[in-house]
């Protein structure tokens, strides 16, 4: 393992780096994500259906535009977040996991959108077709603000896109030898129940779209175990092989400590 001991100060003034690169980007990102922002708003209006939506203050479209930019800025500079994340810890990482970890990046940005695209294509037309239908059975005319559409529509998105991350962060930890897939399997039953009680959060209270999207997650839960085996045994392997270069290492340290005095 690379040793690279750091002060306090200095573990802040990295952190200051990393972050004024993300900063960075972000702003370039808002630049870019400025002209994509209309054509997205009406993408994003047109999954909702026949639905008129309203302005209640003078400041929503606004509110809305800025959102939307800011949504958008954040999903495209998402790989390089994980790449500052990943630069920040890999000098405390070996060379083969250093690449190893660094290969994950892709990954988990198509993940993420993965996340997101499931939760708007899926889960979004349940849940806005569920809460059309408790309104008309109670005889309720709603009236869609479209600030609190797109609240409602961001706080589907987000999560899920943060939930896909499961696999990658799984794999991550058993490749670094943090986690070991037993563990996933032996509190299995729990780790359920965790993913049940998420799902009961981030979705509508009727059944069919908690089952839409507690199916789903416990998918990724025993996907997210086979690959954190796969990683899991590659950290042991490494970690042999290491071990087996440190001994001999140390022989080789031990023939020329012996060589030495016999020249002398």
């Amino acid at each position: 393992m690379k040793e690279k001991n750091l002060t306090v100060i200095e573990h802040i003034d990295e952190i200051r780096k990393r972050l004024i690169v993300i900063v960075v980007f972000f702003v370039i990102a808002v630049i870019g994500s400025f002209f994509l922002a209309k054509p997205i708003i009406h993408f994003l209006q047109d999954r909702a259906g026949n639905v008129d939506f309203h302005a209640f203050t003078v400041v929503d479209p606004i509110v809305i535009y800025l959102k939307v930019i800011v949504f958008l800025a954040i999903v495209l500079i998402s790989p390089v977040i994980m790449y500052q994340f990943w630069s920040f810890v890999s000098p405390g990482l070996h060379e083969t996991e250093r690449r190893a970890t660094l290969s994950y990046i892709p990954y988990a940005f198509l993940l993420f959108i993965g996340g997101i695209a499931f939760s708007y294509f899926v889960l979004l037309p349940f849940a806005m077709n569920f809460m059309m239908n408790l309104s008309a059975d109670l005889d309720i005319q709603q009236t869609i603000g479209i600030n609190e559409y797109f609240t409602f529509l961001f706080q589907i998105l987000i999560p899920f896109g943060i939930v896909f991350q499961l696999p990658i962060v799984l794999l991550f930890l058993s490749r670094l030898g943090i986690l070991d897939p037993k563990l996933l399997a032996k509190f299995r039953k729990y780790s359920y129940f965790g993913l049940f009680v998420i799902a009961a959060f981030i979705t509508p209270p009727d059944i069919m779209s908690h089952l839409l999207v507690t199916v789903p997650l416990f998918i990724l839960y025993e996907i997210s175990i086979l690959i954190s085996k796969v990683g899991y045994r590659k950290y042991l392997k490494a970690e042999k092989k290491r071990k087996l270069e440190e001994v001999k290492a140390e022989q080789q340290r031990q023939i020329d400590e012996v060589m030495s005095k016999l020249n002398k």
